[in-house]
């Protein structure tokens, strides 16, 4: 097959590009350019997609004796990326620009050109595995379950399943990852993993948010509506935060608040006590199924709303372009713009962005 390889600069797609030679295949490399600062320079583990990134992506490719580019998808990264974030924010909801970076550029705008291109897949370093089922290729966890990425791939179609190729979701360890990497040459062998949000380096989202959303005075109140402090910008909340809440009201019961809502329009902060984060269902209208949609509109599954969260036992339905999830047990502090994927075992169902979330505790509790 013809791969293009996307390589970030770091190790695991270093390794899958490397892999992608060995099995025979056509692969020319790739790096996608998000950012239109070119002095741009990682800071220890933050941050990815610099030009520090570039040079190393560069030179594992020449290592491996593949073709090299660099495509400048800046304006589609803050268009479909970084403009939907603040956008998200500005909504009072909690987006994942994870799961939008894997949605609209590296398997929607990447794909579509290497298509155009005459390519017959993009290959990345993902720890995923693709699975020839009974009704199509399927998506499932990976080997490790500790770097298993099937949740920010839920995003994927069954369209672009058939044209995506993911050599590393077999591998037990990333340590054999990158002992591979040192036997290969490769330099970016211990390069260190990118953590955080990539277009913000310094990890200052708050304030990074507070320069694009603006600050301004708010009200934080209780779940009666009561007053308990103030706040400089909603957008600096999550729900399910503790710290930093500057409460000048303690609780009557004397235990910590957590924010349980962000109100956006009166930018107000409500918060309460933890036993209220609990949330017994989930819903929302954006959804997509991720090989081939459920044969029935209601089904049990598993679901994790975060990257790294435990998957929950459910029951999902789908009615009048709705997709509700109700857990056996109520998940714990569910904010409006994450993403909740469905699994059927180790395979990936599909995703939705949650709209909206039911408390498991009455207001009177």
């Amino acid at each position: 097959m013809r791969i293009l390889a996307a390589m970030s600069g770091g190790v695991d797609s270093a390794v899958a590009a490397a892999r992608a030679v060995d099995a025979g295949h056509d692969v020319v490399g790739v790096h996608l350019a998000l950012s239109r600062a070119g002095g741009t320079l990682r800071t220890g583990s933050r941050g990815c997609c610099t030009i520090e990134d570039a040079m190393d992506a560069r030179r594992a490719a020449d290592r491996l004796g593949i073709p090299f580019y660099v495509w400048d998808f800046s304006e589609r990264f803050r268009d479909d990326v970084i403009d939907d974030f603040v956008s998200e924010y500005r909504a009072g909801r909690t987006p994942n620009p994870c799961m939008r970076c894997n949605e609209k550029i590296k398997f929607a705008a990447l794909l579509e050109r290497a298509m155009e291109l005459g390519f017959d897949a993009v290959c990345t370093g993902h720890y995923a595995t693709l699975v020839d089922g009974a009704g199509g290729l399927e998506l499932h966890r990976a080997s490790d379950a500790a770097k298993d990425q099937s949740y920010v791939l839920g995003v994927l179609t069954a369209e672009q399943l058939a044209h995506t190729y993911f050599p590393l979701g077999d591998t037990p360890s990333k340590a054999l990852v990158r002992a591979e990497a040192e036997q290969r040459g490769l330099s970016v062998a211990q390069k260190p993993d990118s953590h955080d949000i990539c277009f913000i380096p310094d990890g200052d989202t708050r304030g990074w948010l507070a320069d694009k959303v603006g600050a301004a005075q708010g009200d934080v109140v209780d779940r009666t509506g009561a007053i308990v402090g103030s706040h400089e910008g909603a957008h600096a909340f999550t729900i399910g935060q503790r710290r930093g809440l500057s409460l000048g009201v303690p609780a009557p019961d004397g235990k910590p608040r957590f924010v349980l809502e962000i109100r956006p329009v009166s930018n107000t902060v409500v918060v309460g006590p933890k036993e209220a984060l609990a949330t017994a269902e989930i819903s929302g209208s954006r959804f997509t199924w991720t090989g081939r949609a459920p044969a029935v509109d209601e089904f049990d599954c598993h679901v994790q709303i975060r990257a790294h969260a435990d998957p929950v036992p459910a029951r999902a339905s789908l009615s009048d372009g709705v997709l509700t999830v109700r857990p056996e047990t109520p998940f714990d502090g569910v904010a409006p713009g994450q993403t909740a994927v469905l699994y059927d075992g180790t395979r990936v169902v599909g995703q939705f962005t949650i709209d909206d979330a039911v408390s498991a505790v009455p207001l009177s509790a």
